[in-house]
């Protein structure tokens, strides 16, 4: 046998990308996977796609990624498809018609927002099956999600959080105002587990909190209100586990009104992004720190972004965890790794590498 066909057999891993998501972050989705998908190295991995619709029914995705851009993807398909969760198996179990085929993989990639993807279920059902998941693993992914959850862990490694309190079913409005007398305004009221802003409210005085109570309840069962924090948010990137962990520039969002919800978010209308963040040296080794202290005590896993507010008094505020930033070319995420020269290949693959890939040597005069 041809000693580099031999080595391409060996060396090439197979890895299943997830994208779409029964989540109101669909489309957010569909455009981070269609960047990640162009920049795994498929001279090292075969990306097997799996597209999930709206309605959370999934399918094998065979034709161009263009589709996935389009959010076409779903007219190109008809192959169901499945997670096997029998380890023996690791990986997934492909239906068409009457024909069960399946699929070994080595890892899967879930390049899904929000709800049912980022919030730990999906990284479950891998860990279930035995299969390695490149990003945060379920416990980091569950714990992030919820805006409680992850100040209560960040406050007890020392770092300060929003004061602010927990709603945990559909009150009454007078219950809700008693609840919140000793918060001052405004408040940021949110639903305790959604992404990109969704379901967000800035309210600026107690005539508009029950409204936007009743908003956040459409996205998630427990709402969570705090008080705004006077200054400005920044960002970190971080690559890697343990002592082995990467930090790109810090950046930092600049808001002319408002706050950055999820139009701002995507359209940029009255915001700016500032990558390096416009602090000094010694700031940004605080901000870095803290950062790497908020992953760490979530448990993160081989990447995530870290959001965290600069007070007016110089204080480091905890915001939230990504645990699946946005990935197109133009999101913060690589843009952070960016600046202190990391690519988007190189992130991409290096995420992906950190996961699968080891030291282990297979022989390959066996195969010759």
């Amino acid at each position: 046998m041809n000693r580099n066909l031999v080595k391409e057999i060996i060396s090439k891993k197979k890895i299943a990308v997830l994208f779409g998501g029964c989540s109101s972050e669909y489309n957010v989705s569909l455009s981070s996977a269609y960047s990640v998908i162009q920049h795994i190295n498929t001279d090292k991995y075969e990306v097997v796609l799996i597209g999930i619709t709206k309605e959370g029914e999934w399918y094998l995705f065979e034709d161009h990624i263009d589709r996935i851009k389009d959010n076409t993807w779903e007219e190109a398909t008809n192959k169901k498809v499945t997670i096997s969760v029998s380890r023996e198996d690791h990986g997934l179990i492909i239906f068409e018609g009457n024909n069960i085929e399946k699929v070994r993989v080595d890892g899967i990639y879930p390049v899904l927002h929000g709800k049912n993807g980022e919030d730990g279920t999906v990284q479950g059902l891998c860990e279930l099956a035995g299969i390695p998941v490149i990003g945060c693993d379920m416990l980091s992914s569950a714990l992030c999600m919820d805006k409680q959850l992850a100040h209560d862990v960040v406050a007890q490694v020392g770092v300060k959080v929003p004061r602010g309190i927990v709603i945990t079913e559909n009150l009454e409005e007078e219950l809700i105002l008693d609840r919140i007398r000793d918060l001052n305004f405004p408040l940021y009221i949110k639903p305790m587990r959604a992404g990109s802003s969704f379901g967000i409210t800035k309210v600026q005085d107690i005539s508009e909190v029950y409204d936007a109570v009743i908003l956040a309840l459409k996205h998630d069962s427990t709402v969570i209100i705090e008080e705004n924090i006077e200054g400005f948010e920044v960002g970190c990137a971080i690559l890697g586990n343990g002592n082995e962990i990467i930090i790109g520039e810090v950046d930092e969002i600049e808001l002319s009104d408002g706050f950055f919800d999820f139009t701002e978010k995507y359209t940029l209308k009255s915001s700016k992004i500032h990558m390096p963040a416009r602090i000094d040296e010694d700031m940004a080794k605080k901000v870095k720190k803290e950062a790497i202290k908020i992953y760490k005590a979530l448990k993160c896993k081989n990447f995530a972004r870290v959001d965290m507010f600069i007070t007016t008094d110089k204080e480091i505020v905890f915001n939230e965890v990504n645990t699946i930033p946005g990935c197109t070319s133009h999101s913060r995420y690589p843009n952070m790794l960016k600046g202190i020269g990391i690519t988007f290949d190189e992130f991409i693959n290096r995420a992906i590498g950190m996961v699968i890939d080891d030291d282990s040597k297979i022989n390959e005069e066996q195969f010759i």
